[in-house]
């Protein structure tokens, strides 16, 4: 994929994923449906699988979880330098694609969440402090239920999976209401990825 950018393009991405950071509510993943709108619908910069493979390789990979950001930057970068055969041109762009996502989807957030905390430890006992806490955890819910929509397979909407709905509302319930650790969960969905279940 070529994408052409500007010094204007690279500075309306970084202000993009500066708002976005504010809205990143129980982490980054949960902006990734407004991610995609703006760079995979409406500028066209990255395709639906750099996209996709990008969150699917970050969550796979160690490490935190905002990765992905930093792989769509890299992939930016790439698009903008006509391809990974452009030699030290695309690397260049790719690392300034990466630093460019990075740095905006982290600093506005990291400085309020810092700020906040501390604000809120001080005054964890205010009614509106504890009531805040309780009302975030419908809308974190919601926008990670979101970016499983945009990230359900198959984006070009051949075949419902319904099975995958099914597996993933089953998990859910497990997880609500017994004390079954996660990892026997992500384990039994791997072993039913594996063998070709699911």
């Amino acid at each position: 994929m070529n994408v052409a950018l500007s010094f204007y393009d690279w500075l309306a991405l970084f202000v993009q994923f500066l708002s976005l950071s504010l809205l990143a509510v129980g982490g980054a993943i949960t902006t990734a449906p407004e991610m995609h709108r703006y760079m995979v619908l409406q500028q066209h910069w990255l395709s639906d699988a750099q996209f996709t493979s990008s969150i699917a390789l970050a969550q796979a990979a160690p490490g935190p979880n905002v990765l992905f950001i930093a792989l769509f930057g890299w992939n930016l970068g790439l698009n903008a330098a006509g391809g990974s055969g452009a030699g030290v041109h695309a690397i260049v762009l790719g690392l300034m694609g990466a630093a460019i996502t990075l740095f905006g989807i982290l600093l506005p957030s990291t400085t309020l969440t810092y700020v906040a905390a501390r604000w809120g430890h001080r005054n964890r006992e205010l009614r509106a402090v504890r009531a805040f806490k309780q009302g975030m955890a419908p809308i974190v819910v919601a926008l990670l239920i979101a970016t499983g929509w945009i990230l359900l397979p198959p984006a070009a909407g051949a075949e419902p999976h319904w099975h995958l709905w099914l597996v993933g509302a089953v998990s859910a319930i497990l997880i609500w209401r017994t004390r079954i650790h996660m990892l026997w969960l992500l384990g039994a969905g791997a072993l039913a990825g594996w063998l070709g279940w699911i």
